[in-house]
């Protein structure tokens, strides 16, 4: 039975360096992730801000209903067929379109509407009296904002924050719909090749199941710096 193993291991991953396709796929799901992470905050603490802001103040009305609008499609469609809109809609007559951007871009824009919901929903959590007692000190609602409310926030949705890009790292694996190599793809390409779906799909899972253990713990440890820090 061993020997049996280390043949199929020596098959599927030794034999024509196979090992390259797992190699290369992960690099460009770290890529696609890391990107579509940056993009997620940024875009979803922008609509956030808006969000709350209406909320608090009533300002907005219109660019309100537009972030309403958009969160509501993201979060109501699958991001299999948003990657697939961008692609072959958006993109379609792009011939020379890079794969990755596109699915930089779409795992980006999904991101963004759950963090939207995840930062707006710390900013409302954070008690009004902090509000006064930053005009008090003679902040404006936008210094007040930043430097009293956000900290506070931010604190709150860690542990959510840090969910949601744990579900954008393995949400990134249909990235294959649009023949974009990452790390499942490649080991779907090692399957085709070897007829063996045990080794390298076993590998796919193995490699996911580390980096999301290793972002937990991460995570767990800034939470507990930040905790720290208000002693």
């Amino acid at each position: 039975m061993m020997g049996s193993l280390q043949e199929r291991f020596y098959t599927n991953f030794i034999e024509d360096s196979r090992w390259h396709y797992i190699a290369d796929g992960l690099k460009v799901t770290l890529v696609v992730t890391f990107c579509a992470v940056i993009i997620g905050v940024v875009l979803g603490f922008l609509l956030a801000i808006v969000r709350s802001t209406y909320d608090k103040t009533g300002r907005m009305k219109i660019l309100n209903a537009l972030c309403q609008a958009y969160i509501t499609v993201i979060r109501g469609t699958p991001v299999v067929v948003q990657l697939l809109i961008i692609y072959f809609v958006i993109f379609g007559s792009a011939r020379d379109i890079s794969k990755e951007l596109v699915a930089i871009l779409a795992f980006g824009m999904n991101s963004s509407a759950y963090v939207a919901e995840i930062f707006r929903s710390g900013i409302m959590s954070v008690d009004n009296g902090q509000f006064e007692a930053g005009r008090s000190l003679g902040f404006n609602y936008r210094q007040t904002m930043f430097y009293i409310i956000m900290p506070q926030a931010f604190k709150n949705v860690l542990p959510a924050l840090g969910n949601e890009f744990i579900v954008l790292l393995k949400e990134t694996s249909v990235s294959g719909y649009i023949a974009l190599q990452d790390l499942t793809k490649g080991g779907d390409i090692i399957r085709s090749r070897t007829f063996d779906a045990f080794m390298p799909l076993m590998a796919v899972a193995l490699i996911y199941l580390i980096m999301v253990m290793i972002f937990t713990k991460l995570v767990s440890l800034l939470e507990r710096r930040l905790r720290n820090s208000d002693h």
